[in-house]
């Protein structure tokens, strides 16, 4: 089972940026679609982007253009590049094996805390 430690959120003001990193431990990392994934108070948590284990991503249609997911097998890591945050963005964003998202079984990390306020 993989391990996921997210980090890399905090308060950012509209129009601002923000970089999520996500630390995998396993040596399968690199063979997993992994994915993003977002939660905000009171609703589900939903898709953000993934991205294959050769480099092939998608993303969600509020966040296309603004949003750019990478991953670094070397180093088990996966990253979220935020640009031109909106305050809708506002959610504790997750990273997962997209396989846990699409079953709904599987753990989950505590995920990193992104606020988009003035």
């Amino acid at each position: 089972q993989v391990q996921l430690v997210e980090s890399g959120g905090g308060l950012v003001q509209p129009g601002g940026s923000l970089r999520l990193s996500c630390a995998a431990s396993g040596s399968t990392f690199s063979t997993y679609i992994m994915g993003w994934y977002r939660q905000a108070p009171g609703k589900q948590r939903v898709l953000v982007a993934t991205i294959t284990n050769g480099g092939s991503t998608n993303y969600a249609d509020s966040v296309k253009g603004r949003f750019t997911i990478s991953r670094d097998n070397a180093k088990n890591t996966v990253y979220l590049q935020m640009n031109s945050l909106k305050p809708e963005d506002t959610a504790v964003y997750y990273c997962n094996v997209h396989s846990v998202y699409i079953n709904g079984r599987g753990s989950w990390g505590q995920g990193t805390q992104v606020t988009v306020s003035s």
